[in-house]
């Protein structure tokens, strides 16, 4: 069996902005330390919620090598390194070892796509230039590229190539590649309404938005499955699920970005060309943020 990276919450981290559009890392300090102060398994930076898309190659590095010297061992930090380039992929994945991530995050390739054969091509490729396990990132919403479970069962066969974030929300695709691979291939799930369904197939937790608001809540839930409570993994699921139903009410990662901003921290606004949320967008997320007793919560 391959070893986890990490079992439980992993939040797919904000990279706040200042006013000018640059990176802030005083805010991205105190992400950090919330994070590891309120239960997080596991910091994945550059993903899609902290704006990859957006940052230069450069940014993107100095953004890794921050985290990954913040964080300094205590959880394991996993790397977002994708890109729809093979050569530039492997780029940032070399240089994220380099930072001491633990683990690179490799998204599918997007706009250009690519055949089930050009999958397993680009991801052994990656896999072959590191040598840090490698989590795959399957999100067809965003890149119009599916990983099918048959191709996940060979790449499953790289001994770098260790887990996936599964955000193609086809819960009886997910049972087949566990099926198919066993414990060759960890699953998280990249839905926050799905970890639940996701870990009683056999998921070992999720690589989560909702966990930049809520990291202790998350955590919890992941716990519970864990423990095979399910019915009170449940429970707290269901607590939460307009929370999590909300932080997609528009683009991600601009809900949550606005929502961290009136919990307390001074994120700042995506990029574009993502955009601020409508007035009644946010006076929505506000109120289910009220709801929650969530604004103002975070004091320095």
């Amino acid at each position: 069996m391959k070893t986890p990276i990490f079992t439980g919450s992993g939040v797919a981290i904000v990279t706040p902005m200042n006013s000018d559009g640059s990176v802030n890392y005083n805010v991205f300090d105190e992400l950090i330390e919330f994070q590891i102060a309120n239960g997080t398994d596991a910091i994945i930076a550059c993903g899609t919620t902290g704006e990859s898309a957006t940052l230069s190659e450069k940014e993107h590095c100095e953004v890794l090598e921050h985290v990954s010297k913040r964080v300094n061992g205590r959880i394991p930090v996993i790397a977002g390194a994708g890109s729809n380039d093979t050569a530039t992929a492997i780029a940032l994945s070399k240089a994220a070892q380099s930072y001491g991530a633990d683990a690179i995050l490799s998204v599918t390739p997007y706009y250009n796509k690519t055949s089930q054969a050009g999958l397993v091509r680009h991801f052994m490729t990656i896999a072959d230039s590191v040598d840090i396990p490698v989590i795959l990132y399957n999100v067809p919403s965003r890149t119009g590229c599916n990983i099918k479970p048959e191709t996940y069962a060979e790449l499953s066969k790289h001994d770098n190539i260790v887990a996936t974030k599964e955000a193609n929300g086809d819960i009886s695709s997910v049972s087949k590649t566990l099926s198919l691979c066993g414990d060759s291939l960890a699953v998280y799930s990249g839905n926050d309404d799905q970890t639940v369904p996701f870990m009683s197939l056999g998921a070992l937790g999720v690589i989560s938005v909702f966990a930049n608001i809520c990291p202790q809540e998350m955590h919890d839930i992941c716990k519970l499955c864990l423990d095979n409570n399910f019915q009170e993994a449940s429970k707290l699921n269901f607590k939460y699920i307009e929370l999590m139903d909300m932080l997609f009410s528009d683009v991600n990662p601009i809900p949550v970005k606005t929502a961290m901003n009136l919990f307390g921290f001074d994120c700042g606004e995506c990029r574009l060309p993502l955009v601020p949320m409508s007035y009644h967008g946010y006076h929505d997320l506000k109120d289910c943020l009220n709801k929650y007793d969530l604004i103002g919560k975070y004091k320095k």
